[in-house]
Order: structure tokens, then sequence, then C-alpha cells
């Protein structure tokens, strides 16, 4: 009895901490963009122009770019940097500084973006294979003037993607200090959700935390009941754990993904309209917006830009990309 009123207590207590109380707004946001060649050009868009389209006229200073290991190493033990050099390249040339995201696990569906040449391998064998492409991006990419932070891999203990449920621990401390050997100049991130995580893991291994912030989702998880689902997680409860990283890791806090695109049933470019509106519209953005700037969280790094071109570029409705204009010249 007195261990379940102990544990009691303890659950009140949390819910308490996270859950009640207000967030403190951070003095001044730093607002960064993050950008997929393979998503532009799902969408049918020219990606250098969408590309250059957030340096030159959205005047984003950060970029959050993921080096995808499909699109590099298409054959065994050939390294292609051509369209990421030229990405690196625009960034340096204007002073815009890149988050770089690498490994087996980078952002965008299906998340794990292995090269068909290496699907067939064991997960050892991936592994192997995936550290050794850690390995020549970071070496390739050391010498950039532009390079902000590393990431080591993409929220590798959620379980979302076409991947396992959550990469090896091991795995992912092995990577960290893989990059940490050829580059210690820089801080090395480790993501992880915003929704549904304490964030402790990624503290313990990285140099600094990297969450996502989303408010609307289609959740299909549950089979027989497919739902929208707007997250019930109040201000305070960012807020709350960044200050627990911060006291007990001594570690920033940042967040690599602010919601700004539809969560669709289906993927973006077989979405209808109607059916992006339901999770992401003008209307959406500004409260995400407005919602992120009251976490606590002092860099944010907007999600959706080739969805923003898209629909500026092929529907002719600037809206958004227009917000997004405002949202950064006011920073």
């Amino acid at each position: 009895m007195t261990i379940l009123f102990s544990v009691l207590i303890l659950i009140v207590a949390a819910v308490g901490y996270f859950f009640i109380g207000r967030a403190k707004p951070s003095e001044k946001i730093i607002w960064g963009v993050n950008f997929s060649k393979s998503q532009a050009s799902l969408l049918g868009l020219d990606w250098k122009k969408t590309y250059l389209a957030l340096l030159d006229d959205l005047k984003f200073k950060q970029v959050k770019i993921s080096a995808e290991w499909n699109l590099i190493e298409t054959e065994e033990g050939e390294y292609d940097f051509k369209d990421f050099d030229w990405q690196i390249k625009e960034a340096e040339k204007r002073g815009v500084e890149v988050f770089l995201v690498t490994g087996l696990k980078t952002t965008r569906w299906p998340e794990c973006h292995v090269p068909e040449w290496a699907k067939k391998l064991s997960w050892e064998e991936k592994e192997e294979k995936a550290l050794a492409l850690t390995k020549e991006v970071v070496m390739h990419y050391k010498d950039s003037p532009a390079i902000k932070y590393w990431q080591a891999e993409n929220e590798p203990f959620f379980p979302f993607g076409e991947c396992p449920a959550i990469l090896p621990v091991g795995f992912v401390k092995e990577e960290v200090a893989l990059i940490k050997s050829i580059d210690n100049s820089r801080p090395v991130a480790i993501s992880d959700s915003g929704e549904g995580s304490l964030w402790l893991l990624p503290a313990g291994i990285g140099d600094l935390v990297s969450s996502t912030l989303y408010r609307r989702i289609w959740v299909p998880q549950l089979g027989f009941y497919k739902f929208y689902l707007t997250f019930p997680h109040p201000k305070v409860f960012y807020y709350r754990r960044i200050l627990m990283v911060e006291k007990l890791f001594d570690k920033k806090v940042i967040c690599g993904e602010l919601q700004a695109e539809p969560w669709c049933k289906n993927q973006l470019q077989d979405c209808t309209i109607e059916e992006q509106n339901k999770t992401m519209s003008p209307e959406h953005l500004r409260k995400n917006i407005e919602f992120a700037k009251n976490t606590g969280f002092d860099e944010i790094y907007l999600w959706g830009s080739e969805w923003w071109y898209w629909l500026k570029e092929k529907q002719n409705n600037p809206e958004i990309w227009n917000e997004i204009k405002d949202l950064i010249k006011k920073s």
C-alpha cells in the first residue's frame, strides 16, 4: 500500500510539473527552415529554385538539410556529393548556417533512406555501411564554414517510418563518437519526438537535443479507428522539459521541426487541398507559430518549405509563403 501511494504521489507530481503552470517565452528566437531535395522533386518542383527562394526571398539564415544515404551512395562505395555540395556552397555564399543530418535514418518518409544495394544486407551490415557513410559525409563537409550542427540519425529512439522500432543505442553512441573524432568543434544533435519523449536518452548521448513540435496529425495506428488528432500538450510541457535537460545535463534543446505542413492520410503529393487544410492552413500555421513562440525554444526550424513553395508556384496561393516571409522579416 505504501509503495502504491508513493507511485501515485510521483504520478501526480509529474503531471503537475509537466502540465500545470506557465511557460516563459524566449526573448529572441532564431528561425530556421528544413529543406529536402527529394520532397521538392516529389511535388514536381525545381528543387534548386525552391532552395534558393528560401534563402533569397524568405531570407532564412539557418537551414536544416538531410544527407540521405540513397542519394549519396547509389552504388556501394561510390559517394556522390554533387547536389549536396551545391546546397552547401549556396549557403556559404550567403552566410547561411547549415544543420546537417547524417546516418541511416534521416528526415522525410520513409525515414530510413537505405539504397537498393544495401536493402539485402543484415542489420549489422547496414550499421557498418551507415557508419562508413557518416564518416564520408563529415569528412567531406567538416571544413565548410557553413556547418553549424551535425545530427546523428533522425529520432533514432522514436518508432516511426519504415525502420526498426528504434535504432540500437550502442549504434547511435558509436556514430556520435565517430563524428566527434572527425570534427569536435561543432555540437552533435540527437533528435526526438516533442510529444512522446522526455528527451533524457538523447540528452545523455548528444551535445544538444533537437525536438519536433507537431500540433495536428493523422493517426492510422489503431487500424480499425483512424482519426485526426490535435495534441493536448500545453506550452509548459515543452518548457519544463527544456529546463530539465538544461539542469540535469547542462545541454541546449532546440526545435528541429515545427509543423508548418499538412499531415495527410496519404503522402503529401497524393493529398487533396481539402485534406491538406484539415491539418495545415494559414490559420493553423499562425496558431502553431504562436504556440512555439511561448514554449521556451529559442531556435526553431520550420517544417514544410517545399509545400509552401508548391502552393505559391503550382496552386497560385502565396498566402502561407507570405506569412513565413513576414515572420522572418520581423524576427
